[in-house]
């Protein structure tokens, strides 16, 4: 099953990872002030996750392929890992599409 977990930075600052049922990590947050704002990342992450205009598809200086998944105002709300091809990022925008919206929150922020 996948879930997004919250975790806290050695700065302070909350994070989240969406990982897929294998627990392999398919799109990671920014850093956030506090978990409120954190949660809202997460919102935001599951009310945009099934509209592919939001995934902008991107390709590193190293040739690597990776995406971002951007809100409405087009402030990035999470990047995937690298991949080595482009299908292999399409199948990961795939999995962020399928698995974001119903995903739980396991917060481990305080362990």
């Amino acid at each position: 099953m996948s879930k997004f977990v919250i975790t806290k930075r050695s700065d302070g600052e909350f994070q989240f990872n969406l990982k897929a049922g294998n627990g392999e990590n398919i799109l990671s947050s920014e850093g956030y002030s506090s978990k409120a704002a954190c949660q809202n990342g997460i919102d935001s992450v599951r009310n945009n996750a099934r509209q592919d205009e939001r995934f902008d598809r991107k390709t590193n200086a190293g040739g690597k392929f990776y995406f971002n998944l951007k809100a409405a105002n087009g402030q990035i709300i999470g990047t995937s890992q690298q991949y080595t091809t482009e299908a292999s990022r399409d199948g990961g925008i795939e999995s962020v599409k399928k698995n974001a919206p119903d995903a739980e929150v396991d917060d481990q922020s305080a362990a």
